[in-house]
């Protein structure tokens, strides 16, 4: 009879979900149909839902269940006194005897395939109306680790029926249609992977914020993989391009953030529950979890499931810390980003704001502003304000009542795939997660504003912000002969504009990720022993913790990771990447930049762009520069970048600049590199042939452009009206280099705001014949729209 009660995973598929439920149903397709492709899943089985009604009959239990809920549903009774009351019958019913006996007969085969007498297993819920691709029920029912013993494991397996009525689960299947009465229960009982002394979280085989489909992205923590389940921990977070995952030449890590994790969920010793939470050592803190071969592994895993369930999945995985192996424990449907379809993207811009309170990590693409209502327990919900937002130190499925209430979330604990993130994202609600302190900072009925529309970090910032929303219809854009692109600074802001029809990225700013991403001037890190500001020194050696080795290592790579983003989101189409364009006043504000710059009384005419990086000054960090872009093109396999050299100012010049670059692994024409040259100082354009010859194009920077043409401080106020990018003489400059460059055989193109800001502008650009224009991404579909204006209007002219 152990067949009617229990079935092994092997035996099961995905058509089995009317038995074992989704997770379960998932658990066995993926032993027979994956394990050929070389994904581990732990052996185990499920009990099935005949079991399940069979030990409601045994007890009966159907009608005490029914009772309760018609209570329910007239009013008379609460949602917890209902919860309270069928759980505790459930958990007072007796285990039919061939159904307890089918599962003690089970587990010893699964401890005689274990090797071992009490293996550790995992206990986890299977609903049978869980995991469709439609109903995430994610944290509903009760999972139970390192329960050991076939009387503990049938207690256990109980606790799970039980656990089919919590208040979470029946608001949770209220709120999205189904009937009580005919889901049933399934326990799935798994060899437990030994994460507790190794690692394990949650892995997406899609971006979960912007629905990139081109990228996994892997959470992990040390120890069990609950605490990132539950948000409980701020983990470490990878992130990986999948379309260059075949490729074993390359590293295509384009994310590694380094969490928290400032505790680990591990197996308890003669303790009343079978698992406890302690601090992890300063070491596993400053760790990452995940080498890259391991991150590479998983993410190589997690497309092979993709493929065979032929949509975007939710994963959770294990490492053991006994034998090393990687495992995959679970795995379910996506069910937020993958039914998205809409072609409509919303921008939002903050025209004004207060003071920055908090920030951590960004849920959703939107800006909310209301008063914060700080709650401690689910037992206060009654003291929630509905439309506020509500401030927390972490969430579970408890909350999911008063989160369905809230206009914003914001908590102290928790990463990208934990509870409150995840749903948020169901709800649609923008929430910032893992902001450390928020509890601490917020106070109830204060003013504030939730900003998740900036890129990977969100910020709530004081009183009400003024905000401009607006609606972009991605699938309007006409083609047009001329290639319109995108202005790119921010990498944690790419992928979200991965469905906007660009033609690639017209100028992707490398400074922007120095100042933001990496924060510390190159040379400080090239000469860190030497450096003289004590405080600046005690700051570098905290961000480059984990690069003690070598402390440029951490320039290199977090510069070549912010660019891979801004690279993935646009790829196979072009990304030319400035080089760096700081002034000295700017460089000198990077942590330990103050003893490397010079002090200049006009830093926009002086020491910057080009003139810098074949000077003893900074020859050495333009070295990390270029050793960024080397790692980006040929270890991650992004050979989509091109390279941009800005404020050119003579033709000497051009070719010392190309020199240094050879000797650091960047040749021109090597490996399909492409060498472009801002077009911004007149020489450009009085020498353009000469230029055209050393570079394989020109990207025209109108705003240096005007200024230079016109002798007019950009910055003046007084001289605000004379700076004018439509000028005469400033067309005449853009009208020469597009004709010099074009006889020449080179591209060129235009990086600024005065197509967006003027249509005119745009239209003779087209006439000019430009090969490109690149604008802000909110700008995007009105320009494109009116070069395509401007290209049928000349067709039908000529």
């Amino acid at each position: 009879m152990q067949g009617a009660h229990v079935l092994w995973f092997e035996a099961l598929g995905r058509g089995d979900v009317g038995r074992v439920g989704g997770k379960n149903a998932s658990l066995g397709e993926m032993v027979s149909g994956l394990a050929a492709a070389g994904v581990r899943v732990p052996s185990g089985f499920a009990t099935t839902a005949e079991a399940y009604w069979g030990f409601l009959d045994a007890n009966d239990l159907r009608p005490v269940i029914g009772r309760a809920l018609d209570d329910l549903a007239a009013g008379k009774a609460s949602l917890a006194d209902t919860g309270a009351a069928v759980r505790a019958a459930m958990l007072r019913g007796d285990w039919p005897d061939e159904t307890a006996e089918a599962i003690r007969a089970a587990y010893r085969e699964l401890c005689r395939r274990a090797g071992r007498a009490d293996a550790d297993v995992a206990v986890r819920s299977s609903a049978t109306a869980e995991d469709l691709p439609d109903a995430s029920f994610a944290g509903q029912q009760e999972t139970f680790l390192n329960i050991r013993g076939e009387g503990a494991l049938l207690e256990a397996c109980r606790r799970c029926y039980a656990s089919l009525f919590t208040d979470r689960a029946i608001a949770y299947r209220q709120a999205k249609g189904f009937d009580h009465t005919k889901v049933a229960l399934s326990v799935g009982v798994q060899l437990m992977v030994r994460s507790d002394v190794g690692g394990a979280g949650v892995m997406f085989s899609i971006d979960t914020e912007s629905g990139f489909d081109k990228v996994v992205l892997i959470n992990a923590a040390w120890g069990l993989g609950e605490n990132v389940v539950q948000g409980a921990v701020n983990p470490d977070e990878y992130a990986v391009f999948k379309p260059f995952l075949d490729d074993e030449r390359l590293t295509p890590i384009v994310e590694k953030t380094l969490g928290g994790k400032d505790k680990k969920m591990i197996y308890a010793t003669g303790e009343a529950r079978p698992t406890r939470n302690v601090p992890t050592s300063a070491a596993e803190r400053e760790a990452f979890v995940l080498n890259d071969e391991e991150i590479l592994q998983l993410a190589r895993w997690a497309c092979v499931i993709e493929r065979h369930y032929g949509r975007p999945m939710d994963m959770e995985w294990a490492k053991d810390g006994e034998t090393g192996e990687l495992s995959i424990v679970q795995a379910r449907p996506e069910t937020v980003q993958s039914r998205r379809t809409s072609a409509m993207l919303r921008s939002y811009r903050i025209k004004s704001k207060g003071r920055r309170l908090v920030a951590g990590m960004s849920i959703g693409d939107a800006v909310v502003s209301g008063r914060v209502c700080l709650i401690d327990s689910p037992r206060e919900i009654d003291r929630f304000v509905p439309g506020s937002v509500l401030v927390t130190r972490t969430t579970d499925p408890d909350w999911v009542p008063v989160m369905k209430q809230a206009a914003a979330i914001v908590t102290d604990e928790g990463g990208r795939t934990s509870h409150a993130a995840i749903v948020s994202r169901e709800l649609g609600l923008p929430a910032v997660v893992g902001a450390g302190d928020a509890t601490r900072v917020l106070h109830g009925e204060q003013e504030v504003t939730v900003s998740c529309a900036e890129g990977e970090e969100g910020f709530v910032y004081e009183g009400i912000a003024e905000v401009e929303c607006r609606d972009l219809d991605v699938a309007s854009a006409p083609d047009t002969r001329t290639k319109v692109m995108l202005n790119m600074a921010n990498p944690a802001a790419a992928a979200r504009w991965w469905r906007m029809p660009a033609d690639g990225v017209g100028l992707a700013r490398m400074e922007f990720v120095i100042s933001n991403h990496i924060k510390i001037h190159p040379m400080a890190l090239v000469k860190f022993d030497a450096l003289k500001d004590a405080e600046a020194k005690a700051k570098i050696a905290a961000l480059t913790r984990g690069y003690a080795r070598d402390r440029t290592e951490y320039f290199v790579d977090r510069l070549a990771r912010g660019l891979a983003q801004i690279a993935a989101a646009s790829h196979p189409d072009p990304v030319i990447v400035r080089m760096s364009d700081f002034k000295t006043n700017e460089y000198a504000g990077l942590l330990g930049g103050a003893e490397f710059e010079p002090e200049e009384e006009n830093p926009m005419l002086g020491f910057r762009g080009a003139s810098r990086y074949y000077s003893p000054r900074y020859r050495d960090g333009f070295a990390l520069e270029c050793a960024a872009i080397r790692r980006l093109r040929r270890d991650m396999g992004f050979s989509n970048v091109v390279v941009m050299i800005p404020f050119c100012r003579t033709l000497a010049e051009a070719d010392r600049v190309l020199e240094v670059m050879a000797q650091n692994g960047l040749r021109r024409g090597q490996d399909g590199l492409d060498v472009y040259v801002m077009c911004e100082i007149p020489a450009n354009v009085i020498l353009a042939r000469g230029f055209a010859e050393r570079f394989d194009g020109f990207s025209i920077g109108s705003n240096d452009l005007t200024q230079l043409t016109l002798g007019v401080d950009r910055d003046s106020a007084e001289l605000a009206e004379l700076f004018d990018e439509q000028d005469e003489a400033v067309k005449w400059m853009i009208r020469r280099v597009i004709a010099e460059a074009h006889a020449a055989g080179a591209k060129v193109g235009l990086c600024g705001q005065a197509p967006s800001d003027h249509p005119e502008f745009a239209e003779f650009l087209v006439d000019c014949g430009i090969d490109s224009i690149s604008v802000s991404p909110d700008s995007f579909l009105a320009v494109k729209a009116k070069v395509a204006e401007r290209e049928a209007a000349m067709a039908g002219a000529a």
